[in-house]
């Protein structure tokens, strides 16, 4: 760390009382897990090596000096005149001499936070002569208590006083709890609550509120389990009714017992259990309510409060789970078809309680607390649940399956894999979350957003189990690609099917390319989608691999370029990147052949000369092609968008995929001139249908990936269109409310530009033209003779209209086009690179 502010040396005493200076580091203060809490270190500025570990002590005494001291009273050994100075132990003690006084302040504030002080003190702690703390050790407990005043009405206010005053010292804190123990003094403070009530005495009331704020602020379980009983708790929450900065108390009392009602779900037998279940919810309605947000210094003071409720919850959670009865009973519940709509809500809401509370178990306990749950088949009753219409029900059944989900991921696969033995995809686990997120009708997606992040849990291998006798990751991902994956894509296909589009084109509009009819929220679906899909790129390969191909699924998800939403047409470029992110040959060829790099280029030149992101990612995408040098790529941009590509001079990517792509067709050409002419004669040549067939046999063979499971390749007998009834249902709906105009996407295209034709059609893929485009382009000729052809593209001849527009130019949209665009920048954009 080369921050000078934190720069200091550290100093032990020895025996001779004198400083050894233990070296120069530089001080951080952070939470160490193996001394459980926040600590001092100090790293040696020559080494890195640790030369302090010391762990913040609540009840240390730490003083701030203005002092300098040394072996001598003329040396001065550290750098300036500000240390902090404490005892770790007996006969052990600590300083630090900082360089500057700003670090030394700046720790001081860490040491005051974490024992609740103003960092404005020079001493943390009272601190005590050495004899006077030995006399105290030897005397009884009962000796040396703070002697508390009569509890009667007149000494309201110096009983506040008391117990105000006592509260920066932690000697004296234990002094007074054991005091207030010991002479049964709350109750005694209770009566007298009653009897201020009673006779409306304002001023008494106020101080009894400073009085039982501060007994809270003592912080001491013992005194809790008095306060907290049910004798006491509500005369309690009464006195915290009376805070004197409010005008008129507050009506806690009324709530809790009038408003807030306990439902049994099932009836609850043990009275102890019942108890417990009362008191945490009053003293959790004490801390997050009642009481003021502590401040920075006042932090640790109800730490006791909370450890309170922490092992409340522990107790409810575990006698909730030994008793198999009361649960059995609330899974039969929850399954029965007879169950009335409120029942089941109020059952699956308590089953969301229930598992919230768990996450208070120790791990060994949590994982007993979730076998349970297993065992007694919750994860059937959620694919009941979540299936319903009511959207209460729905919201808890997905909040269960979350923590499911985070608990074991392992679990939730396992009963879906063998779930798909017994049942239709339709109705499966995975399937149902799917279909889930996919008809969420929360605007803003909240529950989908949060369902695919389940999904994208479920599906990551990196927490997927291996053994010696079955490998996770081949069995579940051979399971989700065959029985889940249609579930998953099939709102992507429906919306950039060739008969979706064309259907919502206008009549008569001029339009070159179809654009996908995509408003806000299916935008933001198809988005979601999209990432998880390019999640699948980056984690699956083959799998994936194999499903892009069969589907020609990347062609489908490059029609969202057209998308009027920026972000989505950024998705759908990410998912493109992030194929060719991975170098991989096959993938190169399919995007080659299909000539999938149109739409892209459309994109770029659609957007004109506005400076944006969409601009800096496609941009980006073609830098990494030229950096990584990726030849395929790079040979069929140059051979056939170079000319519509080479005006753009604001960047070098362009120019410099020409230049490799020379460099590389010269090392061709001296390479072919090395070899004999024996050799370059015909019949020494693989023949060009021969190649061909070579390359196309990947999608004819199963492989293997890693010694994994061979991977099944995905069924084509699923049509495009096989959609969840759900889907179609939601979408009706959707556009039955809906009062948003369902005139066309607005065009992106500028004016006389270039553009491409895009074909839907899968046969594109092959090279074959597409006679049913609607689109009329410029021809780019091939620049070399390598065996690319116009026929892996779908360029024709075409003169427009439009004024300046030439042939091979891009023709950018006038002054006043550009001023109605929401996003606009110079013509002269600075240079990216070079």
């Amino acid at each position: 760390m080369s921050d000078t502010r934190r720069r200091v040396k550290v100093y032990t005493l020895n025996e001779d009382r004198q400083w050894d200076d233990r070296g120069t580091g530089h001080v951080s203060s952070t939470y160490v897990e193996e001394l459980k809490g926040m600590s001092l270190l100090v790293r040696a500025e020559s080494d890195g090596s640790l030369l302090l570990e010391s762990k913040i002590n609540p009840n240390t005494a730490y003083q701030k000096q203005q002092a300098t001291f040394g072996k001598s009273s003329s040396e001065k050994c550290f750098f300036g005149d500000t240390l902090i100075v404490w005892s770790e132990a007996e006969n052990y003690d600590l300083a630090l001499s900082f360089q500057e006084k700003a670090g030394c302040d700046e720790i001081w504030e860490k040491i005051c936070q974490v024992q609740g002080k103003d960092p404005s003190v020079e001493v943390t702690q009272d601190l005590i002569d050495e004899s006077e703390e030995e006399r105290f050790e030897e005397m009884p407990e009962t000796s040396h208590l703070i002697d508390l005043p009569t509890c009667e009405l007149s000494k309201l206010e110096e009983i506040a006083d008391l117990i105000t005053s006592v509260l920066s010292s932690p000697i004296r804190r234990e002094k007074l709890a054991l005091a207030l123990e010991n002479e049964g003094y709350i109750k005694k403070l209770l009566q007298l609550f009653q009897a201020c009530e009673n006779l409306e005495n304002t001023e008494g009331l106020h101080h009894l509120y400073e009085i039982i704020r501060g007994i809270l602020f003592l912080n001491k379980a013992t005194l809790f389990e008095v306060m907290f009983s049910d004798e006491c708790i509500m005369d309690v929450v009464g006195c915290l009714e009376y805070d004197p900065a409010l005008a008129q108390p507050k009506r806690h009392r009324e709530f809790l017992t009038k408003t807030a009602k306990f439902k049994e779900v099932i009836p609850i037998t043990d009275s102890e259990l019942r108890q417990k279940i009362h008191q945490t919810y009053r003293v959790q309605y004490i801390q997050d309510i009642i009481l003021p947000t502590p401040s920075v210094f006042e932090e640790n003071f109800l730490s006791t409060l909370t450890s309170f409720i922490f092992f409340n919850k522990v107790e409810i959670v575990s006698m909730l789970q030994e008793d198999e009865k009361f649960l059995s009973e609330v899974f039969a519940q929850l399954t029965d078809e007879a169950t009335d709509d409120d029942k089941r809500r109020e059952l699956v809401n308590f089953f969301k309680e229930f598992c919230a509370f768990s996450q208070t178990l120790q791990p060994q306990n949590r994982d007993a607390f979730f076998k349970t749950l297993a065992k007694l088949g919750i994860l059937p009753a959620l694919e009941i649940v979540m299936g319903m219409d009511d959207l209460q029900v729905r919201s808890a059944a997905t909040d269960i399956f979350s923590y499911l989900v985070e608990f074991s991921p392992s679990m939730v696969r396992e009963f879906v894999m063998q779930e798909a033995q017994q049942s239709d995809d339709d109705i499966l686990l995975i399937n149902v979350v799917i279909e889930q997120m996919i008809c969420d009708t929360d605007p803003e997606l909240g529950g989908a957003v949060q369902l695919m992040g389940l999904l994208r849990t479920l599906i990551d291998p990196e927490n997927m189990l291996a053994t010696t006798n079955k490998t996770e990751k081949s069995e579940f991902l051979n399971f989700f690609y065959n029985h889940c994956m249609h579930v998953l894509t099939a709102p992507l296909l429906t919306n950039t099917s060739e008969d979706k589009c064309e259907k919502d084109n206008i009549v008569g509009s001029n339009k070159n390319s179809t654009i996908c009819p995509d408003n806000y929220q299916t935008a933001q679906l198809l988005a979601l989608i999209l990432e998880l899909l390019t999640f699948c790129v980056e984690h699956h390969t083959y799998h994936i691999k194999n499903y892009i191909m069969n589907k020609d699924l990347l062609r489908r998800v490059l029609v969202l370029m057209n998308s009027k939403h920026t972000f989505l047409a950024l998705c759908a470029l990410r998912f493109m990147r992030r194929i060719i992110g991975l170098k991989d040959e096959f993938y190169n060829r399919y995007i080659t052949k299909g000539n999938l790099f149109e739409p892209v280029i459309n994109a770029l030149l659609d957007n004109g000369t506005r400076y944006n992101l969409l601009n800096s990612a496609v941009i980006e995408l073609f830098e990494f092609i030229r950096v990584e040098d990726i030849k395929s790529l790079t040979a069929h941009i140059v051979e056939n968008f170079y000319k519509a590509l080479e005006s753009i001079e604001y960047v070098q990517t362009f120019k410099g995929l020409k230049t490799k792509y020379e460099q590389e067709k010269d090392r061709q050409n001296q390479k072919l001139n090395s070899v004999p002419s024996i050799l370059r004669s015909n019949r020494f040549r693989r023949d060009a249908k021969a190649l061909e067939e070579d390359e196309e046999m990947w999608f004819n063979e199963d492989e293997e990936e890693e010694g994994k499971a061979v991977v099944a390749p995905v069924e084509k007998s699923k049509p495009e269109d096989d959609f969840p009834d759900s889907y179609e249902k939601f979408m009706e709906t959707k556009k039955a409310k809906e009062s948003e105009d369902k005139e066309n996407l607005p065009k992106r295209t500028s004016s006389g530009g270039f553009k491409f034709t895009f074909s839907h059609s899968a046969s594109a893929a092959n090279g074959a033209n597409s006679t049913n485009s609607k689109s009329v382009v410029a021809q780019t000729p091939p620049a070399s003779s390598n065996g690319s052809s116009s026929k892996a593209t779908n360029l024709t001849t075409s003169v427009t209209a439009t004024k300046g527009s030439l042939v091979g130019l891009v023709d950018y949209p006038d002054d006043e086009e550009e001023d109605e665009e929401e996003e606009t920048s110079p013509r002269k954009r600075p240079r990216l690179g070079s």
